[in-house]
């Protein structure tokens, strides 16, 4: 009889699990709760930062918007189609900066011809991302996160993306700080193989570094950074291994850019 007190019954057998699963949950709720609070908290900043500039900066677009329509025949916006949060699609907004009737690769270079002259200015002054903040204000897009890419370049690497569509992607980050100046060093007869063989996988790695360790933190110091380099018109850095943002040297960015076209 002894003895067969000793061994558990199949009701206390499945207390026993019963028990130690919950505590498993209970371990892990402070984590998931942290994460849930955090993401919470940044799609309550980019609603409230994107509807504010959104307002502010109404007059602006639409001046854009007349300019547009005045400059080339053709709609205001273009929407472009590109791979979001968890792999879903979505339409990314831009001010059209190409002819109605372009055609090409999916690579704008400096000085394409399929640009009209309002285009090429929206270009180089990055106003025709300005539309995105709708893309932000429904959810679609963050302020700060991985640039969204094409899928037809999501299908290179599916892999490496995998991590990277774990979180929204942003108007600016790390990786559209570092190649603000991508078009410069694009050749338009190899377009779609530079990118991909060259600028792809350094986007990839740097997009994946800003997963791993954002925070509220590191996406105050992108937006800050990229306010001083559309107001003040500076060049910014990025280092490849710690994501620290600096000034770029003249002389650094011309020698980079000299590397890359002898690519």
């Amino acid at each position: 009889m002894a003895i067969d007190r000793l061994v558990p019954t199949p009701k206390v057998r499945r207390r026993y699990w019963h028990l130690r699963a919950r505590r498993a949950v209970t371990a892990a709720e402070p984590a998931i709760v942290a994460s849930r609070s955090s993401g919470a908290s940044k799609r309550l900043f980019d609603v409230t930062i994107a509807g504010i500039l959104l307002v502010l900066l109404s007059p602006v677009l639409l001046l854009l918007a007349v300019a547009i329509k005045l400059d080339s025949r053709g709609p205001v916006l273009y929407r472009s189609r590109r791979v979001g949060l968890h792999g879903r699609e979505f339409a990314m907004l831009k001010f059209r900066k190409m002819r109605r009737d372009a055609a090409g690769p999916p690579l704008t270079a400096l000085n394409d011809d399929r640009l009209t002259r309002m285009g090429a200015l929206l270009g180089r002054t990055k106003l025709d991302e300005l539309p995105q903040l709708w893309n932000v204000v429904r959810g679609k897009m963050s302020l700060v996160g991985p640039r969204p890419e094409a899928p037809v370049f999501v299908a290179t690497h599916p892999e490496e993306f995998r991590a990277i569509l774990e979180a929204r992607p942003g108007i600016t980050g790390l990786s559209q700080l570092a190649f603000a100046k991508e078009s410069s060093v694009l050749e338009r007869q190899e377009f779609a193989g530079r990118y991909v063989d060259r600028l792809l996988p350094a986007k990839i790695a740097i997009d994946r570094m800003y997963v791993a360790h954002r925070s509220t933190r590191i996406d105050t110091s992108i937006l800050a950074w990229t306010a001083a380099a559309m107001l003040l018109r500076i060049d910014v850095a990025v280092d490849r291994g710690t994501g620290r943002l600096s000034v770029r040297r003249r002389a650094e960015l011309q020698q980079n850019d000299a590397a890359d076209q002898s690519r």
